[in-house]
């Protein structure tokens, strides 16, 4: 699926998605174990942001100046008006260009949404948007290969390189797995957190 489909996509349901995640506590026990191995402050990088909310919310809490980025022009609308002290931006993690560096960057249920060819460059991407020291955390299927599920009464791709091909990508660019968990298991669910030497 291309990523201007899939942000339309998600401009039916922004609404919704805000309602439900705002203050929701999902992913934050994962978010607050990579905040352990980052210093507080510097600036970071939502991938698939959103609507912001609790994200955005705890990363300004720990001092980071936050960029959110993504697909979907509603949900830039909703985090703008969420987050006035953030930066958003619509835009597509597979073509964007940015001369920027980040100390934090996190892709929290979104990249799996990617095209499968696009995994990899775009896992190198974010690893060459780090800042020396800087800390990675995104999530990723436990598998290999693309599907669509139905959801929202419509279809929606997902498609992973797996743990190996995931892991492969981040040590040739020169990052340090510290954490990795099959967080909801059985679900092939997979968050990692990785550090730029």
């Amino acid at each position: 699926m291309e990523p201007k489909e899939l942000g339309k996509k998600y401009d039916m349901i922004a609404q919704w998605w805000h309602e439900r995640h705002h203050d929701s506590k999902y992913g934050m026990k994962q978010l607050d174990m990579a905040l352990k191995f980052a210093s507080d402050g510097g600036s970071a990088l939502d991938v698939g942001c959103g609507t912001g909310g609790r994200i955005i919310r705890q990363l300004e809490d720990q001092g980071f100046a936050v960029t959110g980025i993504d697909v979907s022009e509603e949900m830039i609308h909703l985090a703008i008006q969420n987050h006035p002290h953030a930066s958003f931006l619509e835009q597509d993690i597979c073509t964007w260009k940015t001369d920027r560096k980040f100390d934090f960057i996190i892709a929290w249920d979104s990249i799996f949404h990617l095209p499968l060819q696009m995994h990899r460059p775009v896992v190198n991407k974010l690893c060459n948007l780090l800042e020396k020291n800087g800390v990675l955390i995104y999530t990723f299927g436990n598998a290999t290969g693309e599907h669509t599920d139905r959801w929202h009464e419509d279809d929606f791709y997902y498609s992973s390189i797996g743990i190996n091909g995931n892991l492969m990508a981040m040590i040739n660019n020169g990052l340090t797995i510290v954490h990795l968990e099959l967080d909801q298991f059985p679900e092939k669910h997979v968050y990692v957190v990785a550090q730029k030497a």
